[in-house]
């Protein structure tokens, strides 16, 4: 059986950081992710994903993710119930992230959703998503590379 979940979306809000009796981190934040189509209107619409952080993942998230951060998640879907104050069965579907990967970098020129993130963020040349400039090619200068057949493993 499988469970595992990839999103890429901005968050709602800002991330909200607890943490249980035993003092274990929990951040929670809701990602809105669009969909792939438009409606009759033409608009794009989105649906809103409640995503759950623990330990140090939970404490990383709240330090550098803000309102508006275009952010990839990574995580299993989970299922929990509980009785309201009403006495009725409340059931809630989130994604528990294991992996969370921020696509932005934080001081975006642009004064959108970025503007008001962290300056000590870890640089983004340390993310898989970074952006392309950070992702040139090692062998890009036009130098020819010396390779001898002994050098490959094949």
């Amino acid at each position: 059986m499988l469970n595992r979940v990839i999103l890429i979306g901005r968050l709602t809000r800002d991330p909200e950081l607890r943490y249980t009796p035993t003092g274990v981190a929990v951040t929670q934040f809701t990602l809105a992710v669009d969909r792939p189509f438009t409606n009759q209107q033409n608009e794009r619409e989105a649906d809103f994903i409640n995503v759950v952080t623990w330990r140090q993942l939970a404490e990383t998230c709240a330090n550098y993710l803000r309102k508006g951060r275009l952010t990839a998640v990574e995580g299993r879907i989970q299922v929990r119930n509980y009785d309201n104050n009403e006495g009725r069965r409340v059931y809630v579907t989130e994604v528990v992230a294991d992996n969370v990967r921020f696509l932005e970098s934080p001081n975006r020129d642009s004064g959108g959703a970025g503007a008001g993130m962290r300056e000590d963020m870890p640089p983004s040349n340390n993310n898989r998503y970074s952006s392309p400039r950070d992702n040139q090619e090692p062998f890009s200068d036009g130098k020819p590379i010396d390779i001898s057949d002994d050098d490959l493993p094949f």
